[in-house]
């Protein structure tokens, strides 16, 4: 009988790892399950930390404190990389990952949310993130990967801008510049087709490189630029509004994990992460318009380009890159 019990004690242990924590008290009280969720950005005023807050919130209240989410902001790791690879470890539930993460895993479908100029503003992104495309991504995650990770939702991290230590209004104004762009192939490719010299440069020593001139300028939404100060730099004054790219972040789950949850846990889960969803974007979008404000505060400059000209660099490589790679019906999904 303590070798039936101590198999069935076993079981139990193994059913429930990598799906948060779940003890019992000294009391013998059952313990509520708790999820580490974390993202990479150390500011606790970035709409992650937000939505990830909204998530552990209505997760608690869905559940009637039977569930719970303990929220980590860049104290896990700041890689997004490395911080999405810890759900196969169990180390980590939840996690905020860029789609260029999908692509070093073999997933070479989402490498087409790395092309710039897929949308042309946020209500055409919301419009194909959020439907036949968005569903379609999130099944190509779960079959490719063998369910080791799941979409649970789909963040935005704003719209990136060219910023430097001067203002481009044309393509060939970027001519030369040493700009820090993100290592994504089809990014480089835009930006070396503008005559720009892309460079890496790792995110928190940005503003150092901006300062010193090892960078001439960078790109990113105002929201991340205005939190790290790259404004106040002498290579960060001036922005141009390239808006070449409206952005994608995954709300991660392990695929394997999630189902060892009962039908009514997965269903408070995705109704968190839903409502969890809707505060990110909010606040993405609210904090733009602030940041935007607070850069011309303090003495940045901003300019309008001509937007036909940056796109007109953009198709081509979008095309070649579906042709390659056989993903002309995703592309077309995201073309109004």
């Amino acid at each position: 009988m303590k070798k039936i019990l101590g198999i069935l004690s076993l079981a139990l242990a193994l059913g429930f790892a990598g799906c948060g924590s779940k003890e019992k008290s000294e009391t013998g009280v059952q313990q509520p399950i708790t999820l580490r969720v974390a993202h990479n950005q150390t500011s606790l005023d970035n709409p992650y930390q937000y939505g990830l807050n909204k998530f552990a919130s209505e997760l608690e209240r869905l559940s009637g404190g039977t569930m719970k989410a303990e929220v980590f902001p860049g104290t896990l790791g700041t890689n997004e990389s490395e911080l999405a690879m810890k759900l196969t470890t169990d180390s980590v539930d939840m996690v905020v990952a860029s789609p260029g993460f999908m692509s070093g895993t073999g997933v070479k479908e989402f490498e087409i949310l790395s092309l710039l100029y897929l949308f042309d503003s946020f209500d055409h992104w919301e419009s194909v993130i959020d439907g036949e495309f968005g569903d379609k991504m999130k099944d190509i995650i779960t079959e490719k990967t063998n369910n080791d990770f799941k979409v649970v939702g789909y963040y935005s991290s704003g719209v990136r801008n060219y910023y430097g230590k001067k203002p481009i209004y044309e393509p060939s104004d970027a001519k030369g510049l040493n700009i820090r762009a993100q290592g994504s192939p089809v990014q480089q490719a835009f930006w070396k087709k503008t005559g720009a010299n892309p460079i890496s440069v790792g995110w928190q020593e940005l503003y150092q490189a901006l300062n010193t001139g090892t960078a001439d300028a960078a790109e990113n939404d105002h929201t991340n630029m205005m939190l790290k100060e790259h404004h106040k730099t002498p290579n960060g004054k001036y922005t141009s509004l390239t808006a070449h790219d409206y952005t994608t972040r995954l709300l991660l789950m392990n695929g394997h994990n999630f189902d060892k949850y009962t039908p009514e846990q997965q269903k408070w889960i995705l109704e968190a992460a839903k409502a969890s969803v809707a505060e990110e974007r909010a606040v993405t979008y609210k904090m733009l318009d602030e940041s935007k404000a607070k850069i011309l505060a303090d003495g940045g400059e901003i300019n309008e380009v001509n937007l036909k000209a940056f796109k007109a660099i953009a198709k081509p490589i979008q095309d070649e890159y579906a042709k390659k790679n056989g993903l002309e019906d995703l592309l077309e999904l995201t073309r109004k």
